[in-house]
């Protein structure tokens, strides 16, 4: 029973993975008769996988699109990829909720090998300003999974990368450039490496699809601490001026929330939110007033760190003043 249920998979992701599938070659790879194919075509049916049949020389099978969605399999680079979508996704203000709770559901049935990687891509969707803006030509990035998640493993490992970039002159035999990894972050759908340039003495941003990590990765390093309002701030500083955004709105805090990254996002489509672990985020958010700020991040029910400015601080208070006389009348 056990042979036939794994050959029963196995069948299944090599249906998924081309369109037509002889008779003759699928006998070969799953090592059985075709008479045996058929049998296990059949069962796949039943279970509600759209397997159809067609006519040729030697006949064959071709999985087609179905009425439902029965259950898939993905090798670990597809897990990986998907994850990576769906946490991007989760930003999105009208698949944002669904993207998140498929997120949940993959991550549930990984093996723990896979949710370890999926944990350590903790990403941090830079949302540039709407008014006046444009994405850039070309904006789907080529970098691949296993690349972001090296990134991802050496940021949380706090260890240095050894890389060439770019169109560096130097080769993949010359020097390597050598940084520091902090944080890593999509803007205009491209995926960028915060980082201290070791050789530079200084903050840099990198296109990851430009990168070509080098093993071994450097020593471990003590983080230094990121200028500015933030890794998502620091990020759309570099590009603003030359795409013509704006700082946006007049009232800006920035909070810690004790509540999961991926449940935060789908509903704060104007902010910037970083995970800092599996049940807290950082918050950056903006508003026409102070009142009107601290009103909107009470909304997502969940303790509250407030980082600053003060007059943030001084709105919680003025609202909590104005809650407990509601409550008391």
């Amino acid at each position: 029973m056990q042979k036939t249920s794994s050959r029963l998979l196995t069948l299944l992701s090599l249906l998924q993975t081309r369109r037509d599938w002889s008779g003759a070659d699928l006998a070969e790879r799953l090592d059985v008769t075709p008479r045996t194919v058929r049998r296990d075509v059949d069962r796949l049916r039943e279970l509600g996988y759209p397997i159809v049949a067609f006519m040729g020389p030697a006949g064959g099978y071709r999985l087609n699109a179905g009425s439902q969605l029965p259950p898939l399999l993905f090798d670990d680079g597809q897990a990986v990829a998907l994850a990576l979508a769906l946490q991007t996704a989760a930003a999105d203000t009208t698949i944002g909720e669904d993207a998140a709770r498929a997120l949940a559901t993959i991550r549930q049935v990984m093996p723990a090998r896979l949710r370890h990687r999926i944990d350590m891509l903790r990403v941090t969707a830079a949302r540039p300003p709407t008014t006046g803006t444009t994405s850039p030509v070309g904006t789907t990035s080529p970098a691949g999974t296993e690349l972001l998640a090296e990134l991802s493993r050496a940021i949380h490992a706090r260890e240095e990368l050894r890389f060439a970039y770019g169109h560096d002159t130097t080769g993949p035999d010359g020097p390597p450039r050598r940084a520091q990894p902090h944080h890593l972050l999509t803007w205009h759908g491209r995926w960028y490496l915060i980082a201290w340039d070791l050789d530079r003495d200084d903050w840099r941003t990198f296109r990851a699809d430009r990168m070509r990590p080098r093993t071994p990765t450097g020593p471990h390093f003590t983080p230094r601490e990121l200028p500015g309002d933030g890794p998502a701030a620091f990020l759309s500083g570099r590009f603003r001026g030359t795409d013509g955004s704006t700082a946006g709105w007049p009232c800006q805090g920035e909070v810690i929330l004790h509540r999961p990254a991926q449940a935060v996002t789908p509903f704060a489509p104007d902010a910037i939110v970083e995970a800092l672990g599996p049940d807290r985020c950082r918050l950056t958010l903006g508003s026409w007033s102070w009142t009107g700020l601290a009103a909107a991040i009470g909304r997502f029910d969940a303790d509250i760190h407030v980082i600053g400015p003060p007059q943030l601080t001084s709105a919680f208070a003025e609202l909590a003043a104005r809650y407990a006389h509601a409550a008391g009348t």
